[in-house]
């Protein structure tokens, strides 16, 4: 399964998940279903760490990448409706996490890696503000520690654990499967049945 040159994530390539979703019984609670869902996210994921590595290594131009991710984000945070709320529920979650993870690529190339602060400050910021309600910092400070964790520091997953369940927790499991993609930035194999 070759790409060509430059792309990178494709409307078919989501809507192949999608499908997979619509056909299989889902239930988060059982590893296969839940499998399912993190290699979706982590797919997006990897396609976002191949346009950042593209970007960091001078393939690809500031606006060029901008471009690039923006097709891909069209692409996944596209509403998807199911006649099945659970399965609605669950690919939400997926979009959720996966929009901090755009906008942490968007920071990157536009900013560059946050200048002060760690991985695990920026959380905790995060997560009081998402006590305090304001989503929109909290939002911010999870895309600092995103990326730091694309400028190659480590982000201990312990940290995802002990949030409480809600948005900042669903943002640091985007910016975890970022960590992972960025790191091994392998396809995951679509399994044929």
């Amino acid at each position: 399964m070759s790409n060509e040159p430059g792309e990178y994530y494709t409307e078919d390539r989501w809507q192949n998940w999608i499908d997979r979703l619509r056909e299989e019984e889902i239930d988060p609670e059982e590893e296969d279903s839940a499998r399912l869902l993190l290699n979706l996210q982590d797919d997006t994921a990897i396609a976002v760490a191949k346009i950042l590595t593209d970007f960091d290594e001078g393939v690809l131009d500031e606006e060029t990448t901008l471009g690039k991710l923006e097709e891909i984000q069209e692409i996944v945070l596209t509403e998807v409706t199911f006649e099945n709320e659970d399965k609605e529920m669950l690919i939400e979650g997926v979009q959720t996490s996966l929009m901090c993870v755009f906008h942490a690529a968007h920071e990157y190339v536009v900013g560059g890696p946050a200048e002060e602060g760690t991985i695990g400050e920026y959380i905790e910021a995060a997560a009081e503000e998402e006590a305090n309600e304001d989503l929109d910092a909290a939002l911010g400070y999870c895309v600092q520690a995103g990326t730091l964790v694309i400028d190659g520091e480590e982000m201990d997953m312990g940290m995802a654990e002990e949030l409480e369940f809600g948005l900042v927790a669903e943002w640091v499991n985007g910016i975890d499967s970022l960590q992972t993609a960025m790191r091994d930035p392998e396809v995951v194999e679509e399994d044929e049945d």
